[in-house]
């Protein structure tokens, strides 16, 4: 279907003429020889950010269910990194982590905006936080823009609207202008969301139409360098999967045979004053008590085992269908040998309900809107600082300096782009700015690469379980989880056991001890707000 984008971007002052007063079209002159030009710019950027997507939800990091070939063959071109991290579970502080360089609990932006209400059952008083992302603070699209770098962010911002949005934090086009979590009325017209006035198929699909924006914007943008940030809703609820895919989908799994083991484990709050172990878990999910989708008896939720569900899994692959359609883009205008691209993802896979009403009981025809995923062999969900919720796929591809096919283990985590991206461009790093982010440039280059401890802090309630706030670190393969209610701690040995299943607290309590000491001052570092007793 050929048809005009009527639902223009919004751009920054004095913008309008010289980007053609955002009339994307997808009929785009022939490509000039644009090739031969862009040796002689700095590279562009295509920072692919997906909103939910879990670490094993894609093919080349583990998916036998979903189909990702573009995904796939983007690895084929780039690095993979195996133990790349979310600053936090849940969507907000990630993402202004990575567009500032600095840690969620230095910014004092530490929960998903507008955040969850607080609830009387609930022992401690969520920290403050702030409510969008300060202006003063210098992003990683002012910082390309200062060198004539074009900026444009299609698809989910969740950092604050009205003078918070991205037209005032150095992004040139916008579309949708809308601040919020979820797609407003979801991933078919008619979008709720101002600036998609669609004229067209009502079968159209969100993800396809954030990706004419960025195809339109590659293309008008050929002849300078630009900075891309095409940050889908997708796979964030609701899951809402395109009908073609869904209806491929389908007919893969009556094809397939039933994964082995229990659709759902049972998991329950580690700090709780006696917490329940594994095998207390898996009798409990056994008794007539905890069969319901709910809070269940002892705080206990359920967690989803398999990846077998079809609306989501057209989901995965609509996004999949993006990049590939944005690297055929970049491929047809001569661009890919001067164009860095990011794909990665702002926190875990939602394994777990939401459950931010604690009253909330899914109906048991209605769990494929609940759950979307299996984080296996990850431990755990979005909203939880087990990996499951904090570690995800992380693929760069940097033609003509980094390597191909290669595989990376060295954490790494989304404050590092800030620096990162700025090598990579060739550009001065801001280090009064990225205080907290490493450059990992040379793990992409193939170097030797060590970044040293990282660390998490939520000093919140999580919506999608029952656990108390916390923060974590890890440092090589050890990583460390503290609790705030009782002051519980884990320890786990994440190259032996990436599926945290064996707690060596207790067994190894001087290094449990050494890391918690650690924990604490870096929180004394950064200033970082923590939760109070409830009165």
């Amino acid at each position: 279907m050929t048809r005009r984008l009527f639902a223009t971007c919004f751009l920054a002052p004095g913008l309008a003429a010289a980007l053609g007063a955002c009339a994307l079209e997808p009929d785009a002159p022939a490509p000039s020889p644009a090739a031969a030009a862009a040796a002689e710019q700095p590279p562009n950027i295509v920072f692919f950010l997906v909103d939910d997507l879990g670490w094993s939800d894609v093919g080349v990091f583990g998916s036998t269910f979903h189909e990702t070939p573009h995904i796939d063959a983007l690895a084929e071109r780039g690095v993979r990194f195996t133990n790349a991290y979310a600053a936090t579970h849940v969507c907000s502080p990630t993402r202004a982590s990575l567009l500032t360089g600095k840690y969620p609990a230095r910014l004092r932006l530490t929960d998903w905006l507008p955040g969850r209400r607080e609830h009387a059952f609930e022992q401690m008083l969520s920290a403050e936080k702030l409510a969008a992302l300060p202006l003063e603070e210098l992003t990683l699209a002012e910082a390309f823009k200062e060198h004539g770098y074009r900026t444009a962010i299609f698809g989910k911002w969740h950092l604050g609207g009205d003078e918070a949005g991205p037209l005032n934090q150095g992004f040139d086009l916008q579309a949708p202008d809308f601040p919020g979590s979820t797609p407003r009325g979801g991933y078919f017209p008619p979008y709720l969301m101002k600036g998609l006035t669609v004229e067209g198929e009502e079968d159209e699909y969100l993800t396809d139409r954030l990706t004419d924006f960025a195809v339109d914007f590659i293309e008008q943008s050929r002849d300078r360098p630009f900075f891309l940030y095409l940050s889908h809703f997708a796979v964030h609820d609701p899951i809402e999967g395109r009908s073609d895919l869904v209806l491929k989908y389908r007919e893969k799994l009556a094809r397939t045979a039933p994964p082995a083991g229990p659709a759902f484990l049972l998991e329950g709050n580690p700090d709780a004053s006696e917490p329940l172990s594994r095998t207390q878990l898996d009798a409990l999910l056994e008794q007539p008590s905890h069969q319901e989708h709910r809070v269940l008896p002892q705080g206990t939720v359920k967690i989803k085992q398999h990846q077998d569900n079809v609306e989501f899994a057209a989901m995965v692959t609509a996004i999949d269908d993006s990049l590939g359609r944005v690297q055929n883009t970049l491929d047809r205008l001569g661009l890919t040998g001067n164009t860095i691209v990011v794909f990665y993802s702002d926190n875990g896979g939602m394994a777990a309900a939401n459950l931010g009403n604690p009253k909330r009981v899914v109906s048991p025809d209605l769990l494929d809107a609940a759950y979307s995923t299996s984080n296996l062999p990850l431990r755990g969900a979005k909203g939880w600082l087990y990996e499951g919720g904090i570690r995800v796929p992380l693929i760069v591809r940097w033609p003509g300096a980094g390597q191909t096919g290669a595989v990376r283990d060295e954490p790494v985590i989304s404050p590092d782009f800030y620096p990162t991206l700025l090598d990579m461009a060739g550009l001065p790093r801001r280090p009064d700015q990225h205080v907290d982010g490493v450059s990992f440039a040379a793990a992409v280059r193939g170097e030797d690469f060590e970044r040293g401890a990282i660390y998490w802090h939520f000093p919140h309630y999580s919506n999608h379980g029952m656990q108390s706030p916390g923060g974590a670190v890890r440092d090589g393969a050890y990583k460390l989880l503290e609790y705030f209610e009782n002051g519980t701690v884990q320890l786990f040995d994440l190259e032996n056991d990436p599926g945290e299943q064996r707690d060596l607290a207790a067994e190894q309590s001087a290094r449990a001890a050494e890391l918690r000491a650690r924990l604490h001052a870096w929180r004394e570092s950064v200033s970082a707000a923590m939760p109070n007793a409830r009165p």
